[in-house]
């Protein structure tokens, strides 16, 4: 598990030791983030269920202006991996439960270009962090929400402020879906 491309590229992400992890695979972060593009830039980045850390740091390493990385199990993991691609300063990590870190960011009214969500799969995590944002105002107007989970999730609450805008699919398992703001008339905005 590394860095991809940009100021931190090639440098090795750690692992939580003896941790069942299931990190975002080389291929799949690549493709990502080859379909965000240039929009990553100066962008302000949440990533739920961090880990890692793969993914914020992978946006801040693409140039990205901030990254609040959220996981209650491995914080130190995350500071460990922020000092070791030397992107600290403009990484904020909380070490908290992803859904109380999304009522306080609400209360704090903060707002995220990028928001990444890849929980643990089979446990319904994702649609409840989709929920949890379609109940907010986290996302940017023009931002986007993007979820990781096993291809056969997709099981949704009804969602009144956003819409899945494209689904990909990486093998059997894997698929990341896009999620946009819609409008008044329902339309993606």
């Amino acid at each position: 598990m590394r860095i991809i491309a940009g100021t931190a590229r090639g440098t090795r992400l750690r692992a939580p030791k003896g941790w069942d992890t299931r990190p975002t695979a080389d291929r799949v972060k690549e493709s990502l983030f080859d379909i965000l593009g240039a929009r990553v830039q100066n962008a302000c980045v949440l990533d739920l269920f961090a880990g890692t850390g793969a993914l914020g740091l992978e946006a801040l390493s693409r140039g990205a202006a901030h990254a609040v990385l959220v996981d209650k199990a491995t914080p130190a993991v995350l500071r460990e991996n922020a000092a070791h691609t030397r992107l600290a300063e403009r990484t904020e990590i909380r070490a908290g439960d992803a859904f109380s870190e999304l009522a306080r960011f609400s209360r704090e009214e903060r707002v995220f270009d990028f928001i990444f969500c890849d929980p643990p799969y089979r446990l319904g995590l994702w649609a409840r962090a989709i929920a949890s944002i379609d109940a907010g105002a986290l996302l940017a107007k023009d931002g986007v929400v993007v979820c990781e989970h096993e291809a056969d999730e997709n099981e949704l609450p009804a969602l009144s402020s956003l819409a899945c805008i494209d689904r990909r699919s990486y093998g059997r398992t894997t698929q990341l879906s896009f999620w946009k703001r819609c409008g008044k008339e329902g339309g993606v905005s």
